[in-house]
């Protein structure tokens, strides 16, 4: 058993909130980790999948109110939208009645169904937990490179060998495409969205360019537009935007796309092991994206990230603008011995960050002048998440 580091957060909440839903991608460990956070309270699971657990709630509000006191679990809840509405009543009956926390949690697939209607019915009574897979603080320190090349769906890190990854893996994929997007979602043929979610693994950390996909794919641009939306909402996707300030420079306006877990772009890419990564150009933009999904996980709540791009090269990979009203920039290297390049001196120059680095997959921590540090993964992230 790998201890997620959400898991105190997740705890601070149901002790706040008296709803809390935790989203995720299907197979990420929601479900582990709420019955281990449930364990140690009087609880409720309920299974929306199961049939059987879904016939409990044809009369939901006469079943839950039998569960006063006790913790209700409720899994795949995105699969019966109605069911916020019996909770937005009993949730604000609870609280005239002194019960104020601890007393739903919600988990979902992080469809669109669910951010919705819990977003119209239990605003204000609802806090959220993303759930994401393992990241570099979760596991042991010489495990990092396994972690980025099968990435971090626990079932994949955790698999006997490279070759049962790769096919887990790819199942996942099929199922996701197959089963899981068209109950979460608009209805898109499965072998149209793998194209397009194949083609954003080529293009890991590239500038969208919609146009082009669109003429890919033999469809318009508000079809694309749909097809991104749909995989962000998913939380497969990450969408970075640009960073916008009064600079005097000419900036890029477009975002960056990354497919948000390496082990599913190499999977995409049909890349089965370390040596198959490293010998495809896309091995340092997976590694970009790999670097920056583990920093944003360990960053504080209410972090802003963005990258910042001139016409004149001035290029920041990742630039976070942390909740204490505190800059930093990173530049992101794959190798032992990273080189600072003129367009990240000059875009050091433009934003004046109160900090900037340059993470590399080594471990020494050293100066490269001019103000700017080198650092691991690791010792970034840990960097990020001592800040409070």
């Amino acid at each position: 058993m790998i201890e997620r580091r959400l898991a105190k957060r997740l705890q601070e909440l149901l002790r706040q909130f008296p709803a809390v839903a935790l989203l995720g991608p299907r197979q990420v460990g929601k479900t582990t980790l709420a019955r281990t956070i449930a364990g140690v309270a009087e609880k409720v699971y309920l299974d929306l999948e199961n049939p059987h657990d879904l016939e409990k709630l044809t009369d939901a509000r006469g079943y839950l109110e039998g569960q006063a006191g006790k913790l209700v679990v409720l899994d795949e809840v995105q699969r019966v939208p109605d069911l916020f509405q019996a909770l937005r009543g009993l949730i604000d009956e609870g609280i005239r009645a002194g019960r104020t926390s601890g007393r739903f949690l919600l988990l979902g697939s992080a469809s669109i169904d669910l951010l919705r209607q819990s977003g119209e019915s239990l605003a204000g009574r609802i806090a959220y937990a993303e759930l994401a897979p393992l990241d570099v603080l979760e596991i042991e320190p010489d495990q990092m490179s396994p972690l980025w090349v099968r990435g971090g769906f626990p079932r994949s890190f955790l698999a006997g060998n490279d070759r049962q990854s790769a096919v887990w893996r790819e199942n996942f994929i099929r199922t996701y495409l197959e089963r899981d997007i068209p109950q979460l979602g608009p209805r898109v043929p499965a072998e149209t969205l793998r194209r397009f979610w194949t083609m954003l693994a080529h293009s890991q950390g590239a500038l969208l360019n919609a146009a082009q996909l669109a003429r890919s794919l033999s469809v318009d641009g508000k079809t694309v537009a749909r097809y991104l939306d749909l995989m962000v909402d998913l939380l497969l996707v990450r969408r970075l935007p640009p960073y916008h300030s009064n600079v005097g420079k000419r900036l890029v306006k477009s975002p960056k796309t990354y497919v948000r877990d390496s082990g599913l772009v190499h999977a995409l890419l049909r890349l089965d092991d370390g040596d198959a990564v490293l010998g495809h150009p896309v091995a340092g933009a997976s590694w970009e994206g790999f670097v920056i999904e583990n920093l944003l996980r360990a960053a504080p709540e209410r972090t802003q990230a963005s990258f910042y791009r001139t016409s004149a090269g001035a290029e920041i990979d990742l630039l976070l603008e942390l909740p204490n009203n505190r800059t930093w920039a990173i530049k992101i290297k794959r190798g032992g011995a990273p080189k600072v390049g003129k367009g990240f001196h000059l875009a050091v120059g433009d934003i004046r960050p109160d900090k900037a680095f340059v993470v590399y997959s080594g471990d020494e921590r050293y100066p490269k002048g001019k103000g700017i540090e080198a650092i691991g993964v690791r010792a970034m992230a840990e960097e990020l998440a001592a800040i409070t």
